[in-house]
């Protein structure tokens, strides 16, 4: 890369940090990346000039992005360096996950960290009015209640079951149907006065595995995303990729495609384990696994159950668990058959500890027994570093994506904060 690769990447969003070149972003992303590093580390990684590197940064220390860390001496005889990092306070996002079942809300730094989370608890039949009024009204308490400086508020990302419109509105929930056409990207933006972005789910997903993760996730990767039902993020070529309409992707019919499960149109099943949380007792069920919590009487209560049953060793727990990440593992064949990547990234609020052992075996199993390209490449099966709470700050992190990724302008795949 070259002083001359000047290619302007402006955002429309409304904050303080509006970077003035694609130099700037490169630079961002190598410190991110790093954690901490000297102006002399930054110039060899980025090929930028020394003169380069010290004028940006001047620039980004100014604006209160950097903080400058201890002096550290290379050499005895050289120059002490000063090294930098990103100021994590210096810029807040908002995430929101918006589940059929649970609504959460996470107040969000710039290295990732929660610093204030809300959830809420969604009634089957709540009306598309009421969601937005009720996400609205809890972005606006946790804010409060975070007592961040709104002047460092950068914008709020909208993780959603797919499928969704270019606009940010809701399609054919399976689960919501009540939902449908909700504009739920311009009714937030409109009450919150703030920018607003709208992703699926597993892509909002992969994008906080990307910020979140730095060195550990700076390759290509999918994230195999277990919530409400399965989906993926795929990160390609350096870059989120999206598809033509945001609605990359789509899980359950690679899996089904790859299994061999057709419905009475000869189209692709959808498969009951791409669903877990619903179909995981009753597989549990079919192997004789008796239910003992009397509480357990909602879907998430019971799916739980069985997770905690198969944890502590119960055999027809275990091989529901077993019987259900052998059939993703399938759809995980097709996805690196197809991308040829090597790191799947398993997570989402279905992943707990209680399965995810046997997950992981099961899926890294099948993906380095079966592809076709199998003996050039082993695969990598890891768990998500965001947990449980994947989505809401994935969510948010499609904000600080969106803000300081380096990006070619004109990509099909750039996203950018609505004015």
């Amino acid at each position: 890369m070259s002083d001359s690769v000047e290619g302007l990447v402006r955002r429309a969003g409304a904050n303080q940090y509006d970077l003035g070149s694609f130099n700037e972003a490169v630079i961002i992303e190598t410190i991110r990346l790093a954690g901490i590093i000297s102006r002399t580390e930054i110039s060899r990684r980025t090929g930028l000039t020394q003169q380069s590197v010290s004028r940006i940064l001047r620039i980004l220390l100014q604006q209160g992005l950097l903080v400058e860390e201890a002096q550290e001496r290379a050499e005895r005889l050289g120059k002490p360096r000063t090294p930098v990092r990103l100021r994590s306070n210096a810029a807040h996002a908002v995430g929101i996950h918006v589940d059929p079942e649970l609504l959460t809300v996470a107040v969000v730094d710039l290295d990732g960290q929660i610093v204030r989370r809300e959830t809420v608890d969604l009634a089957e039949d709540l009306e598309a009015g009421k969601l937005v009024d009720l996400t609205a009204a809890t972005v606006t308490a946790a804010l409060s209640i975070s007592q961040v400086d709104l002047e460092s508020m950068l914008g709020v990302g909208v993780a959603v079951p797919g499928p969704i419109d270019a606009d940010g509105s809701l399609l054919a929930l399976p689960l919501q149907p009540a939902w449908r056409g909700l504009k739920i990207r311009q009714l937030l933006q409109e009450r919150l006065n703030h920018p607003v972005l709208v992703e699926k789910d597993g892509t909002a997903a992969a994008i906080g595995e990307r910020w979140i993760g730095r060195s550990a996730r700076a390759r290509d990767f999918a994230y195999l995303y277990l919530g409400t039902g399965v989906g993926s993020g795929l990160f390609l070529n350096g870059s989120i990729y999206r598809g033509g309409t945001s609605n990359a992707g789509e899980f359950g019919q690679v899996a089904a495609l790859r299994v061999g499960e057709w419905d009475v149109e000869n189209g692709p099943r959808m498969l009951p384990e791409c669903n877990p949380t619903a179909s995981l007792p009753v597989i549990a069920a079919e192997f004789g696994y008796v239910e003992t919590d009397p509480g357990a009487t909602d879907e998430a209560s019971r799916y739980k159950a069985v997770c905690h049953a198969a944890a502590a060793g119960n055999e027809a727990a275990v091989q529901a668990v077993r019987q259900v990440a052998r059939v993703i593992g399938q759809g995980a064949v097709g996805l690196v058959d197809l991308l040829d990547i090597d790191l799947l990234v398993l997570g989402g609020p279905a992943f707990g500890k209680d399965i995810s052992e046997i997950f992981l075996h099961e899926i890294g199993r099948a993906v380095n027994a079966h592809p076709v390209a199998r003996e050039t490449r082993p695969v990598v099966v890891e768990e998500s570093m965001l947990k449980t709470d994947a989505a809401a700050v994935g969510a948010a992190s499609t904000i600080f994506h969106d803000a300081f990724t380096p990006r070619v302008s004109g990509s099909s795949q750039a996203r950018r904060l609505p004015k």
